[in-house]
């Protein structure tokens, strides 16, 4: 089986912009994330039924906001929406991964809930300064701050946010991608990624040296096993 790679990362840590980099690269990378946007219109009448009409926008579509603000804090609610929501999704994460025929990428913000979990050989997690990603939030989603400090409170429960390690994938070595943002980072940044690639190709190498002083890498626990090769 070729090596099926994880991408996941804290809340404007920016691992979409390494998903691109890894797309240049020639990698299918798919969005599970978007996806799960997909998955909410499929799933409206069901939505509508459990958390009311309430959550729709003024053209009948599930508005996201209103459906995230429902649920936020509430973990019991947010339950009953990942119970509709997640299975659709990681039916269609498992049909996407069946149809590749060679290495490719899970971007995911909820990656430990995802299908192809279990499955993976390495795992990029990506990683940005706090003020960083607050700046980086209030440009992108042009909300509050105290909405912002909400958002960046519910996940400190992230994996390797703190002793998390372990909810990572026993087999699966975990790279950590620096994504600072400061003038001179981004080549860097590429070649972190060139680095992690060139590890993942000549499987049996379990330390990565990190160029720039970026980054570091943990290598899988359990039956430890090399990356096969790409």
């Amino acid at each position: 089986m070729f090596p099926l790679i994880g991408l996941t990362g804290l809340y404007c840590s920016g691992k979409n912009h390494v998903a691109s980099l890894l797309e240049k690269r020639g990698f299918p990378v798919l969005d599970v994330d978007k996806l799960g946007h997909e998955v909410l219109e499929t799933k409206r009448e069901a939505l509508v039924r459990r958390f009311g009409s309430g959550i729709l926008d003024p053209a009948g579509r599930i508005d996201r906001r209103l459906l995230g603000a429902l649920v936020f804090g509430r973990p019991e609610v947010l339950a009953v929406l990942e119970g509709i929501v997640h299975p659709a999704v990681n039916d269609l994460t498992a049909r996407w991964i069946d149809r590749q025929a060679g290495p490719c990428v899970i971007n995911a913000a909820l990656l430990h809930k995802s299908a192809a979990f279990s499955r993976l050989n390495a795992v990029l997690v990506v990683r940005a300064p706090l003020p960083v990603r607050f700046l980086r939030a209030r440009k992108r989603d042009a909300l509050p701050p105290a909405a912002l400090i909400r958002r960046f409170s519910s996940q400190k429960d992230f994996p390797l946010q703190s002793r998390g390690a372990q909810l990572f994938p026993s087999a699966a070595d975990i790279y950590i991608v620096e994504n600072p943002g400061f003038p001179g980072s981004r080549r860097s940044l590429e070649k972190r990624i060139d680095a992690i690639l060139e590890g993942l190709q000549n499987h049996g190498k379990e330390e990565i040296t990190a160029y720039g002083g970026f980054g570091g890498s943990i290598p899988g626990r359990g039956d430890k096993r090399g990356a096969p090769g790409l």
